[in-house]
């Protein structure tokens, strides 16, 4: 009986051990956060960043974390709709306002319908915004919500020279924090996060099942071709207005196919 009880306690001291390990990356690190802010409290915080296939497929990201841990049900992806090319500011314009007046819209039909505002996936609004970037990317946010009528915090999860997280942007000033602290640790995980969420995305969309490019009906341009292309012209309308002896100089492209795509793109011109 002396030894049960010896094994129970050992057994309960380290899962309090752990439990107390826990509650520190998590609610812990969100309290370091809102008192770096300056904010009485923090539960939802939603972060954004954008993707490309070398501007062809702009994709954008939101991932939430709630006390700390991921959310993973409220993620959500975007297709870049109204951006050609690799724009990240207008793309990260685009998703902001897509999101955040889909949420307002289901607020207003929940209110109509006296209905439960949680029942709404995108009617819940998070305590902090957090852009992938800096003062661009935070000034674009700002002036989403300006536009929508919403007063949301929103910084900047800024990176170093090397890509790695260095501090927070938050109403014009960069807030230094200490790298060991959970706090910082928790910061730079949701800032991973929105990244893998949205390279994930953007992976999936490079499958030919699902992204079909105009390059794909030219005679001769193949997947390397296609590639070459895509990273040498940062739009279709590039491709479309360059002479065959630029087209020529890409990387794996000849005479030939220079051709091939110029007159391509001209028939289709005049047929039209």
């Amino acid at each position: 009986m002396e030894l049960a009880r010896e094994n129970a306690a050992i057994v309960l001291n380290q899962d309090r051990e752990r439990i107390k390990r826990e509650e520190g990356r998590t609610i812990g690190a969100v309290k370091e956060i809102a008192q770096l802010l300056g904010m009485p409290r923090i539960s939802r915080m939603e972060a954004y960043d954008i993707s490309n296939i070398s501007g062809f497929e702009s994709v954008g990201s939101m991932v939430v974390f709630e006390k700390g841990k991921p959310k993973r049900s409220d993620y959500r992806k975007f297709k870049i709709k109204s951006v050609d090319g690799p724009n990240d500011y207008a793309s990260l314009e685009e998703v902001l306002t897509r999101r955040f007046a889909h949420g307002l819209e289901e607020q207003k039909e929940l209110k109509e319908k006296q209905m439960d505002q949680e029942l709404g996936s995108f009617s819940r609004f998070p305590d902090l915004i957090l852009m992938d970037g800096g003062k661009g990317q935070v000034n674009v946010a700002l002036r989403v919500m300006e536009k929508l009528g919403l007063n949301i915090p929103i910084c900047g999860m800024v990176k170093d020279d090397f890509h790695r997280t260095r501090g927070l942007y938050y109403e014009n000033v960069e807030l230094p924090i200490d790298d060991h602290s959970e706090g910082f640790k928790l910061i730079t995980r949701i800032q991973d996060e929105a990244h893998r969420f949205a390279i994930e995305y953007h992976r999936s969309l490079r499958s030919k099942e699902q992204v079909h490019s105009i390059l794909d009906d030219i005679t001769g341009i193949g997947p390397a071709r296609r590639k070459a292309l895509m990273r040498s012209f940062q739009s279709l309308q590039a491709i479309r207005e360059a002479g065959e002896e630029e087209l020529a100089r890409i990387p794996s492209m000849n005479a030939a196919s220079a051709r091939q795509v110029y007159e391509f793109f001209h028939r289709k011109e005049q047929t039209t």
